[in-house]
């Protein structure tokens, strides 16, 4: 690698950042964000970048502040003679708002790509969208890692018998479908029918889990309501244990009470966004290496997919 290459996180990812860097095998970058009294914000490097291939590290969950605090890293960055800036988002915030499902609604997750390209980043490298379409909103490279590179190995670890793979709901079906070939297994799905948002009425399992291990397979985990809901019904229906992987742990509202009292055995995620309590249930696997081994493959002209291989 002819180019230097300097890695900073912002506030949203700093162990994730930490983890990065020391598997990319450098120190993380030092960036310093003032606050302001009326919480405006102002990133500044405190070393120099110029002629740097820089990768900028923030997920964005929550996404208004830490949105912004991304933009302005990316700006400063480009007034500071970067070479090129790559905005590594782990979990890409507004990804559920990926097209008009109602009238008179936005596309948020179209907004946040003209915001990204908007403030001059050359690239974007993120894990699991919601939707694999959203990368059809940049008109720059996207590299859209796997998280089941990862994740997978851990469930093959677990050397369960009777192995079946569910996804909670009709949407997931494609994301369940990839993960289970890993494993030359079926799948099954359970069919929800929603009221209105983070509230389910109704939901039924297609397909048959007597006496099987299930594991359910999603990209996010909000309020856990649509997980539990599942894990419960596919115990109903006769499965010998059910636990669930899931790339990005929002894990809002009731979310972490919901867990500590459902059916699941355990929930597997990943550290793109950081657990703000502990959890028996939870179990985290880092996606720090992956994301390492990708700056690298950027910054050498090697291919990203070859990670997936």
């Amino acid at each position: 690698m002819s180019q230097q290459v300097k890695i900073f996180a912002g506030n949203a990812s700093p162990e994730l950042g930490l983890k990065i860097a020391a598997a990319f095998g450098q120190p993380l970058g030092d960036l310093s964000i003032q606050r302001f009294a009326d919480t405006e914000l102002g990133p500044s490097f405190n070393e120099s970048i110029r002629g740097c291939a820089v990768f900028l590290i923030q997920s964005t969950n929550p996404p208004a502040e830490n949105l912004m605090e991304l933009m302005l890293m990316v700006d400063a960055a480009k007034r500071a003679s970067a070479a090129s800036v790559t905005v590594v988002m782990p979990y890409y915030g507004y990804a559920r708002q990926d097209r008009k499902d109602k009238p008179r609604v936005s596309i948020g997750a179209k907004v946040v790509a003209e915001f990204i390209q908007s403030v001059g980043t050359d690239r974007l490298m993120t894990c699991d969208l919601h939707a694999g379409q959203i990368q059809g909103f940049f008109d720059i490279p996207v590299d859209h890692l796997d998280g089941a590179t990862v994740l997978a190995p851990y469930i093959k670890s677990l050397n369960l018998d009777d192995l079946i793979f569910a996804s909670p709901d009709v949407g997931g079906v494609v994301r369940t479908r990839g993960f289970a070939k890993k494993f030359g297994a079926e799948i099954v799905v359970c069919d929800k029918m929603r009221l209105r948002a983070n509230e389910i009425a109704s939901m039924q399992v297609i397909g048959d889990v007597t006496g099987m291990n299930v594991v359910l397979v999603d990209d996010i985990v909000d309020t856990a309501g649509t997980i539990c809901k599942a894990a419960e019904l596919l115990m109903e229906r006769g499965a010998k244990s059910v636990r669930a992987v899931i790339t990005h742990a929002v894990l809002s509202g009731p979310a972490h009470e919901r867990i500590r009292n459902s059916a699941l055995e355990e929930l597997i995620v990943t550290d793109t966004i950081a657990l703000r309590e502990e959890n028996p249930k939870i179990k985290v696997i880092s996606l720090a290496e992956l994301f390492a081994r990708a700056i690298h493959n950027v910054v050498s002209h090697e291919s990203i997919s070859s990670l997936f291989v």
